[in-house]
Order: C-alpha cells, then structure tokens, then sequence
C-alpha cells in the first residue's frame, strides 16, 4: 500500500491568501477601495463615486467582504460599509508602487494621462506635518466636496472641481503651497497644480494621498464646508 502524500500545512494558509489576492483582481473593486478609504460610504454613495450600478457596486461589495477588505453596518435605513482596517490602505499602496515600478503598461498609462507628474516636487508627509505645525503652509484638498467633509488635512482649504481657475496670488501668499486628493493620479489635483504654478509658486504634491496621511496616524480634521 502507497503512502499517501505529504500536505504541506502551509498550503490551507496560501488557498486563503489566495482569495484575499483573488478579490483586488478587478479594476472596479480597487476603485471602490480608493473611496472607501477616504470615508465609510452607503451602496448608492459608491456607486455614484465610481459610476458603477447599484447592482454591479453590491456584486463588487461582496467579493470585497468575503476577502475580509471591508466590513458593514446597519445605519437607519442604509448599509454602510468601511475599509475593515488602515492595512488595507497599504495592500492598495504596495500593488500601486509594485505596478508603477514594474509594469510597462502601467507607466505608459501614467505618461500618457498624467505627463505633469514630474512638474510638481512631492513633498512628504513629515514635512508637511512641520509645515502645518509651524504655520509656513498653504494647504489645498481637491477631492470631492463630500470627501472633505468627512475628514481632511487640518488647515485644508477645499478647492471643488473646476475652481482652481479662481486662485490668484493672493491665495499664495508667499508660504509653502501645497495639493492633494485621493492619490497622485486625480485630475483635479494636477489642475490646481498647474494653476499655482501658473502663479509663479513652486506647488508641491502630497506623497500619496490622504488615505496615507490618516493610515500613518497623522492628524485629521471633520469640518463643514
């Protein structure tokens, strides 16, 4: 009689990440990620923010769910869902950096829809924090105005899609200037770039975005605009 095979106990551990890895497989699915990272959305909220169906974002949803990426709540009539935690932040970071060093198509894409990347000097997130704290900085969010409410940079001044054109010099008033928004590929950011740099100011981008600055444990504030 033949002995049967060895397993290897780690395999089990493997078919599991296995299904964690399955579930960022889908271009729709990190897009629902990036916005979950900036607050806790409803379903139609998503579905909105990555002009996906209700039906489509709720498939997507569940796959997220099963991988253990996001968690629910019941909140009145709707269903909320959140990151399940800041790690993922940095699962969606690390595919990000990987694909961007790796990926010839990836870099193409970013030559192709965003070639003024290297006209704005990245400024870190400690470096921005002692700017912030010795009030030497002009600080812009160009994400959604919904985003914003939900939580931002202290200090942040909200800058809605298309009012870049409305900055002048005196927005500048000779401090650090800098812009951020989801991550570095947001049109709205490149355009307020571009327009401060127009100006005559050396604008700077955040490294990554603001899910970064929150996930490090770096302040953030909630506030109405």
């Amino acid at each position: 009689m033949r002995d049967e095979p060895e397993t290897d106990p780690k395999q089990p551990l493997f078919d599991q990440f296995s299904v964690v890895a399955k579930a960022f497989a889908h271009g729709h699915r990190l897009a629902l990620l990036e916005v979950l990272a900036q607050a806790e959305r409803d379903v139609n909220s998503l579905a909105r923010g990555t002009h996906l169906s209700i039906a489509n974002t709720s498939q997507h949803l569940k796959v997220l769910r099963t991988a253990g990426l996001v968690s629910r709540r019941r909140s009145g009539k709707h269903v909320v869902y959140a990151l399940a935690d800041d790690t993922v932040v940095g699962l969606v970071r690390s595919l990000r950096v990987f694909a961007e060093q790796h990926s010839g198509p990836a870099r193409k894409t970013v030559r192709d829809y965003w070639p003024q990347m290297d006209r704005s000097p990245e400024v870190s997130r400690q470096t921005l924090m002692g700017w912030i704290e010795a009030g030497a900085v002009v600080l812009f969010d160009t994400r959604p105005a919904e985003e914003f409410r939900a939580a931002h940079i202290p200090g942040a001044r909200h800058l809605a899609k298309g009012a870049a054109k409305t900055l002048d010099a005196a927005d500048i008033d000779r401090r650090h200037v800098v812009a951020y928004c989801r991550g570095a590929y947001c049109a709205a950011l490149h355009e307020t770039l571009e327009r401060l740099r127009a100006l005559g100011a050396t604008a700077h981008r955040l490294e990554d975005g603001f899910a970064e600055w929150r996930a490090a444990g770096l302040p953030v504030r909630c506030q109405e605009i």
